[in-house]
């Protein structure tokens, strides 16, 4: 028979559990979500990054892609999943844009559903043009787009794309009338670059590296607020235009009820990843750029993209095709 006592204490026994489970936390395979299909650059920065963790966290890390929706598939599954850290997402800057562009998607506040771990790369885009066009800089290019109003066409890999919202952030900052050419991803886009039928295109670094190498295009600038180690000689827009920044990156995220401790190892297993110099190597030819950041970092650069995506979609009211 069960004593008075016994019970008494059941609930402080069972209370203690969790403390002395996330102890030994990770005790199993850890799932890491990804919004994207397997094959590219964004998948194979997540498996790069995986296989460094599962090296500091003693257990696999199994990338599991659920692409859909603009990344919302995997996004609300994490928003959803059991906080214990056996599931966990690779973030990308689409939790910043889908709030404005497409509020119907979930989760609606990513920075309410979701706790951030630490950034884990970055990768800017190629502005290149086709060589018929008489522009060798940025400077030049816009003053071409300014003397030709509407009539300079802008490709992207879709619309509400981060290299679509590149060339609207462009576009907004100096003026410029450009049309907007959206493709069904980047390669049938720069496909018709290279042949001319449009005349501009923002691309994502390691698509935009072989046709500017071989002069089938002519690179202008980076997006990022630095230059790139493939192509140095590019300089950034921001040169230019000051204070612009546009990129697409990644961070590691947990269900927002994660406990403390948890997410402090996870947060710690980031950081020896990121900061490994073989992994930075690895991924430096694919375009990306590995970064180290903390929690409170990501939280941040979540905030200030949301703001300025969201206010550059309202401003230039872009509504997904």
């Amino acid at each position: 028979m069960t004593s008075r006592r016994a019970l008494l204490a059941a609930p402080a026994i069972l209370a203690a559990l969790p403390a002395r489970a996330q102890d030994g936390f990770p005790s199993r395979p850890i799932t890491l979500v990804s919004g994207y299909p397997p094959g590219g650059v964004t998948d194979i920065s997540s498996r790069a990054v995986a296989a460094r963790l599962e090296r500091e966290l003693g257990q696999p890390v199994v990338v599991d892609n659920r692409a859909g929706a603009a990344t919302a598939v995997a996004n609300t599954h994490v928003a959803q999943a059991r906080p214990d850290g056996y599931t966990l997402l690779a973030g990308t800057t689409t939790l910043a844009i889908n709030p404005a562009l497409q509020p119907n998607l979930t989760p609606r506040e990513p920075m309410r559903e979701l706790a951030p771990i630490g950034l884990m790369y970055r990768t800017s885009f190629v502005l290149h043009v086709h060589p018929s066009l008489p522009v060798n800089n940025t400077a030049e290019f816009i003053a071409y787009c300014r003397a030709n109003p509407g009539k300079v066409n802008f490709g992207s890999s879709g619309t509400g794309a981060v290299n679509h919202l590149a060339q609207a952030l462009l576009a907004h900052r100096t003026g410029i009338d450009v049309l907007h050419v959206p493709f069904r991803g980047g390669a049938p886009a720069l496909l018709e670059l290279r042949a001319g039928r449009i005349h501009a295109m923002f691309q994502a670094m390691l698509e935009a590296l072989p046709t500017v190498r071989e002069g089938s295009t002519r690179g202008l600038a980076v997006s990022s607020a630095e230059r790139s180690a493939l192509l140095p000689d590019l300089p950034p827009v921001a040169d230019t235009v000051p204070g612009f920044d546009a990129v697409f990156w990644q961070g590691l995220f947990a269900p927002v009820a994660t406990p403390d401790p948890v997410k402090a190892r996870l947060a710690a297993a980031l950081k020896a990843s990121t900061d490994d110099p073989e992994l930075r190597a690895r991924m430096a030819p694919q375009g990306v750029d590995i970064v180290t950041g903390d929690a409170a970092s990501l939280g941040a650069y979540l905030a200030s993209e949301t703001r300025l995506w969201g206010d550059l979609i309202r401003a230039a009211n872009i509504r997904p095709e």
